[in-house]
């Protein structure tokens, strides 16, 4: 029996040595029998790229979209006069307290950078109201290499835009997309001129829509990005993956003043509003109501008994005032404008920034349980440093 095994054994062993042989130097003859053009496993192959686009998507690249955007997108150079102390103690509180203005000051000039869109071949640059304001020269800079003089023609610091023209012939034009079809999650390509270094660009994707209570303007509904921006990238693009304007960048959220993946821009359809504006008439027109608002949340409706969980309180009433002469008062509930839903005090902003002055509308308020509907003749808001919303 033993002999039996020592041969059973013996002869095992010689056989997994022929396999082995036989794998490394006629792999052929252990194939499993299959039909000729079959494969023993179905795999998933990735198709031959056939065209550059069809090859850059595949591999993660939007040098095509940055081609298409780079051209329109031009650095900003500003300078003004600034005064400044003749010396360094004249800054002190106590110095500034008792003599005030009458502190000798000398004058310097004083420079800045950011970045513009142009929009049109007419030499009209979309750029941020912060990146010109004061400025009493104003030089663009193309990525051609091409440089120019512009002219400001017309601002909004509410909305921090601004539009500056340049006298030059053939120049590209950033293509506009529809920012209302944005979602969260597209990828974005940020493009500016990040502390002078040039024009740069970065890769993000939208984190946010309408983004607000960021106390950066008073109208404010941004694309959040996590695309770096830096300071010099204000007024710079933001665009789809198609290379399409859908944004202005416009401020970051920074302990450091560098990028922290927090970054915010202007829905270019908000843009164009405020655009189109400014280049017809030099300057934007909102609608004012009149009144300061509260919003009602779930702890202010338990703590006042408020009949309703949605629209704003009216915390205050300008006197003489469109809403104050339409006959709100202080502790209405506005619960809906023009027949739309009021859901928080910047909606609402928003909704009464875009009726014409000296329209009549129907508003709707809640007092003492009961629902009022009244006509309000929007008037014309006041300037920023006056305002109540």
């Amino acid at each position: 029996m033993k002999r039996l095994w020592l041969i059973f054994a013996q002869s095992a062993t010689i056989a997994l040595g022929v396999c082995l042989a036989l794998s490394v130097w006629r792999p052929d003859l252990l194939a499993w029998p299959t039909q000729q053009g079959k494969q023993v496993v179905t795999l998933t192959q990735a198709p031959a790229a056939t065209s550059s686009a069809t090859r850059q998507s595949m591999l993660g690249s939007y040098a095509d979209a940055a081609s298409k955007a780079r051209p329109a997108v031009v650095n900003i150079y500003t300078s003004k006069q600034v005064k400044v102390p003749v010396h360094p103690l004249l800054n002190d509180p106590l110095f500034r307290r008792f003599f005030g203005e009458r502190l000798p000051y000398a004058t310097q000039r004083a420079s800045s950078l950011g970045s513009g869109v142009i929009v049109s071949a007419e030499g009209y640059i979309v750029t941020n109201n912060h990146v010109v304001e004061s400025a009493d020269e104003i030089e663009v800079a193309l990525s051609d290499g091409r440089t120019g003089s512009a002219q400001v023609i017309g601002n909004d610091p509410e909305s921090d835009l601004a539009v500056i023209r340049v006298n030059l012939d053939k120049l590209p034009v950033a293509t506009l997309a529809n920012s209302d079809g944005l979602q969260v999650g597209d990828v974005v390509l940020a493009i500016g001129n990040p502390f002078g270094v040039g024009q740069t660009v970065t890769m993000g994707i939208i984190s946010a829509l309408a983004r607000t209570q960021t106390e950066v303007n008073p109208f404010e509904s941004f694309i959040q990005t996590d695309a770096a921006i830096n300071p010099g990238n204000s007024g710079g693009a933001l665009v789809d993956a198609g290379g399409n304007l859908i944004g202005i960048n416009t401020a970051i959220y920074s302990k450091t003043g560098a990028s922290h993946g927090i970054g915010f821009a202007i829905p270019v359809n908000a843009v164009k509003q405020v655009m189109e504006q400014i280049i017809r008439n030099g300057a934007v027109t909102r609608g004012w109501l009149g009144v300061e608002m509260q919003n009602v949340t779930a702890d202010l409706a338990a703590s006042f008994h408020l009949p309703v969980r949605k629209g704003v309180l009216l915390a205050g009433v300008v006197r003489n005032g469109p809403a104050h002469r339409a006959g709100m008062l202080p502790g209405d509930i506005l619960i809906e404008i023009a027949g739309s839903p009021v859901q928080d005090s910047v909606a609402a902003i928003n909704q009464i920034a875009a009726i014409a002055p000296g329209q009549s509308t129907p508003m709707v308020v809640m007092r003492n349980g009961q629902a009022l509907t009244l006509q309000v003749t929007v008037g014309k808001r006041p300037r920023i440093e006056q305002e109540l919303h």
